[in-house]
């Protein structure tokens, strides 16, 4: 008796060469924000009581949300002998990866670093830029259903390798369930305080600072919708990361010499986050095109989110028929994904032709899963089209930098005359005059 055939995934199958084609991309790339009045009036409640109240209304939140009783937010906060503790009886291969990958990431991120400079002018004038690292910074990290060490690492590390001050982590911990992964990961980081808080309440303690807290300068670090509006509700007072959207995936494929099952399980990596993921393919081979629906078909079924990633590639996910590889970095670049992989013959010589995209991966070896975990670059990526103006989290995120003027005699009287004509021309006599006692 002959197999029945296997059940296609559901996937949107394009073709640039048809007439509908451009509709149908812009229509499948869209994707906003939306506003849910809901969650925007429940986090300005929210705020608005941690600014009046402090501890009393973090502790209030956390006892209604998380189910975790304290009578001081003191008892909040997990004593740093704790995560080392946690660090010291994780599984040896879990301790093993852990420091692997945080010494990856501290040694790409030691690379960022920039120095101060400053030259001096044919006056003897000098003039430069001082670079200085943020006081003191606040991370989130997601807790409950999930628990990310990554995300500890991703956003410590560049941190500490900038010179940041002070770092305080906050991590929810329902029911007063904590992961030994995140702590240990807390600790090979070197946070300096770790509290078990989380949700808007977490955000507007660190961005306005509690009797227990002290505010911070910035605050980084995925989270929920009630975390993302909190951040940008608090955005100005402190500075922050970004306001993530979905994760995205981009694969340009030329369809030579490569699995076709490595592509599908690619897409899938990302697909498999939420059901608003959005995982495509760009290859200019119909016949590729088809094995790797083939692969997306089979492998779909022996993972444990396969609900997640049968919405999301239904909705949001592409395979799309491109003429050739040049058509492809050219929609690439519209996109701007978040990750970009290249899995072709040369393709060093097809990034060369991408200007947009959050994180590039390289040749069939290169994974996105690597740079997820421990390849060494970040992994906090710009999303919905963003990577069109911003940069992966880097050290430059935990610095600032101070302009330098050091006037000479000679230069304060060779440029007097300048400022004084300009300031009179915008008719600011007190800056005309400044200049002008200095002649």
């Amino acid at each position: 008796m002959s197999q029945p055939s296997l059940q296609a995934l559901a996937v949107n199958r394009l073709n640039t060469a048809d007439a509908n084609f451009e509709q149908r991309f812009a229509a499948l790339l869209a994707w906003e924000d939306a506003k849910d009045q809901a969650v925007e009036a429940a986090v300005s409640a929210i705020i608005q009581a941690v600014r009046k109240e402090g501890d009393t209304a973090v502790l209030r939140y956390t006892e209604r949300f998380d189910r975790l009783r304290a009578d001081r937010l003191a008892d909040l906060e997990i004593p740093l002998s704790v995560c080392h503790q946690a660090l010291a009886d994780l599984p040896a291969d879990q301790a093993y990866a852990l420091e692997a990958a945080h010494q990856r990431i501290k040694s790409f991120h030691e690379k960022q670093l920039s120095p101060s400079w400053s030259y001096l002018d044919e006056h003897g004038s000098r003039f430069g830029q001082m670079v200085t690292a943020l006081d003191r910074v606040g991370l989130y990290v997601p807790g409950g259903k999930a628990a990310y060490p990554s995300s500890v690492l991703m956003n410590a590390v560049p941190a500490k390798v900038a010179g940041v001050g002070e770092l305080l982590m906050v991590v929810p911990t329902p029911d007063g369930q904590r992961n030994a992964l995140v702590l240990a990961a807390a600790a090979l980081a070197q946070a300096d305080r770790v509290f078990t808080i989380g949700g808007a309440q977490a955000i507007a303690a660190l961005a306005y600072g509690t009797e227990t807290i002290t505010a911070v300068d910035k605050i980084t670090g995925p989270g929920n919708a009630y975390v993302a509006e909190a951040k940008r509700r608090v955005f100005g007072k402190v500075g922050i990361d970004m306001i993530a959207g979905p994760s995205e995936i981009l694969v340009l494929c030329d369809g030579q010499q490569v699995d076709p099952d490595w592509v599908a399980m690619d897409l899938f990596s990302q697909a498999e986050h939420d059901e608003l993921a959005q995982a495509i393919l760009l290859c200019p081979d119909a016949d590729f095109i088809e094995r790797v629906h083939q692969s997306l078909s089979k492998l779909v079924l022996s993972l444990p989110r396969r609900a997640v990633i049968e919405r999301s590639m239904a909705d949001r996910g592409m395979l799309v028929k491109v003429r050739d590889m040049q058509e492809a970095c050219e929609l690439a670049n519209q996109v701007a994904a978040e990750h970009l992989e290249i899995i072709a013959q040369n393709p060093e010589l097809w990034a060369g032709q991408i200007r947009h995209a959050g994180a590039l991966f390289l040749g069939p070896w290169a994974s996105e899963s690597l740079g997820d975990y421990c390849a060494g670059p970040n992994h906090v990526l710009p999303t919905m089209r963003t990577a069109r103006f911003s940069s992966p989290l880097g050290v430059y995120d935990f610095q600032k930098r101070s302009s330098l003027i050091q006037m000479s005699e000679q230069g304060a009287k060779a440029l007097g005359p300048l400022a004084r004509c300009l300031a009179q021309a915008e008719g600011l006599q007190a800056h005309a005059a400044s200049a002008a006692m200095r002649l």
